[in-house]
């Protein structure tokens, strides 16, 4: 069975005011210390009012799911002692003007320089999906395939709505706050692992990116682990809104795997425009619209998910996740992505409801 994991990005907030509580190297520290909290699992990120969680190498979505639960309640209670609360948003709905700090370490001060202003408002969380691939080779292959899905993927798990105090009138507006670094957006297509390899090499020697970290394509090829990186997608409110996305994602990579395995026709090809506006027009408005399908045109959000679906129903058999992702991705149309309901949050009681909100479902089974 294909192998998965998952990094969260959450946000801290002021238990109080609501706006970005800077603690996060404390809270790392009081999450390391719980017993159920593995070395490494709890991670800073770039700015202080970030804190990452990493998942064990999982075989099944109820580990996913487990490991999840566990790390979200372990923040929470250490951001507790610390006067925060944990938030699973992608964008801060409060700030107060005031630029949280950066993480002392010696990559992020070098990006500071870089690019200060972009720093200042990387206040964005996101998820993302590793998937096991055999060889570099097979993942540039997959990567190929995957990328006309990242739109759909986008739209999906669209839950960053709201920036200082205000709707942006997109429903995933870290997508366009990340989309502003040099090297982000969807991959272009890759002749081969040589070639990927080579032309990320390239940009480093260059100088435009000081290293492959810095390499933001919303997939990539990780190099740390032997995996697929799919990053398109922003954190979910709720853990099981991050296992359906999982599940999306490995049976993406399984089908992808099992079509260049047996040397069927090589991978769609999409006008690299076409693509962007593709995850400009998912940004925009998430699943409340139709979305762009570069194989045939605008369709209802609904029948594009039914599509994905299809697309991959012999890799979720497979894997025993039919039912469960099928379920979940049925209560995603119903209820809406995180944009969603925290809009119907601020419509009903505005920004007070709106955290109220997030803090609550980010624990949520």
């Amino acid at each position: 069975m294909t192998t998965v994991g998952v990094e969260e990005e959450y946000l801290l907030v002021d238990t109080i005011s609501g706006f970005p509580a800077p603690q996060a190297e404390k809270v790392c520290m009081a999450a390391g210390q719980a017993r159920c909290v593995g070395e490494q699992e709890v991670q800073s990120e770039l700015l202080q009012a970030q804190v990452e969680v990493v998942t064990p190498v999982c075989d099944t979505l109820d580990e996913v799911g487990g490991h999840l639960l566990r790390l979200r309640h372990a923040v929470g209670a250490a951001a507790e002692e610390h006067g925060c609360r944990m938030s699973a948003c992608a964008t801060p709905p409060l700030r107060d003007g005031r630029p949280v700090a950066v993480t002392d370490r010696a990559r992020y001060r070098a990006m500071v320089a870089q690019a200060p202003q972009l720093v200042a408002e990387q206040l964005v969380n996101g998820m993302h999906v590793h998937v096991g691939v055999p060889s570099r080779e097979a993942g540039v292959e997959i990567l190929n395939r995957v990328r006309l899905w990242l739109p759909v993927l986008t739209a999906m798990s669209a839950n960053s709505p709201l920036w200082d105090g205000h709707d942006t009138g997109f429903a995933s507006w870290r997508t366009m706050i990340f989309n502003r670094w040099p090297v982000a957006g969807v991959p272009p297509v890759f002749r081969d692992a040589a070639d990927y390899e080579r032309r990320i090499q390239h940009l480093v020697e260059s100088g435009l990116i000081s290293d492959t970290g810095q390499v933001y394509w919303q997939a990539r090829l990780s190099e740390r682990y032997p995996t697929i990186e799919v990053r398109c997608m922003d954190v979910q409110l709720r853990a099981d809104e991050a296992v359906m996305c999982a599940g999306v994602v490995r049976a993406l990579v399984s089908t992808a795997l099992a079509e260049a395995t047996a040397d069927r026709a090589p991978a769609a090809d999409c006008a690299p425009e076409l693509l962007h506006a593709c995850m400009w027009h998912a940004a925009r408005h998430g699943l409340g619209d139709t979305l762009i399908d570069p194989s045939d045109g605008e369709r209802r959000a609904g029948d594009v998910l039914c599509r994905l679906l299809r697309h991959v129903a012999p890799a979720l058999d497979a894997a025993g996740d039919t039912r469960q992702v099928t379920a979940l991705v049925h209560r995603l149309l119903r209820h809406g992505t995180g944009a969603d309901r925290q809009r119907a949050a601020l419509s009903e009681g505005g920004l007070p409801a709106v955290m109220h909100l997030i803090v609550d479902e980010s624990t949520t089974p």
